[in-house]
């Protein structure tokens, strides 16, 4: 009996193998690293954390804007973010607020970004820091750096779409 209950609260869509989408809330970005740098292929890697990091992650004070992730043998670690420690944190743990961090991804996912990197001269960005669950994720993406007329052409590119969008609004205005 109760397996026949399994089957019809399944296809009721009540079955504990049918994940959710977990909400997704964004903890930081990396807004800079889109002005410097074509942002070719993006992964997800969770991150190694201490427990007063994640508390700090939770009060908002985390920042990725000057970090970086290498490869180190065989695995990823994430340089220079800053996860300012709380004041009322653990009073016997020392934090160091910009140390280095390990990266988890897939085996596979790893050797495809040596290859990428050695070859092709790609360097890897952190783009975003966010909740997935009650897990914190990392997207880095594959990257290559800008050139100064690069980013002159983006921003023209940028402010012609600005204008644009205001001559439509105002032709849509009067019709």
């Amino acid at each position: 009996m109760s397996k026949q209950k399994a089957q019809q609260d399944k296809a009721k869509g009540g079955g504990k193998s049918d994940k959710a989408a977990a909400p997704v809330k964004t903890i930081a970005l990396n807004k800079r690293a889109r002005h410097e740098f074509h942002l070719e292929h993006r992964y997800e890697a969770g991150m190694s954390l201490e427990g007063w990091e994640l508390k700090s992650i939770r009060a908002g004070r985390a920042n990725i804007g000057d970090a970086y992730a290498m490869v180190n043998d065989g695995e990823l670690f994430l340089y220079g973010s800053q996860i300012t420690p709380l004041i009322q944190a653990s009073t016997h743990v020392i934090a160091n607020d910009r140390r280095t961090r390990k990266l988890l991804m897939h085996r596979r996912e790893i050797d495809q970004l040596v290859g990428k990197i050695q070859r092709d001269g790609y360097t890897i960005v952190p783009t975003a820091l966010y909740w997935k669950g009650n897990k914190v994720k990392l997207e880095i993406a594959l990257a290559k750096g800008k050139q100064a007329h690069d980013k002159r052409d983006a921003a023209r590119d940028r402010d012609w779409a600005r204008e644009k969008q205001r001559a439509m609004r105002a032709r849509n205005k009067d019709a």
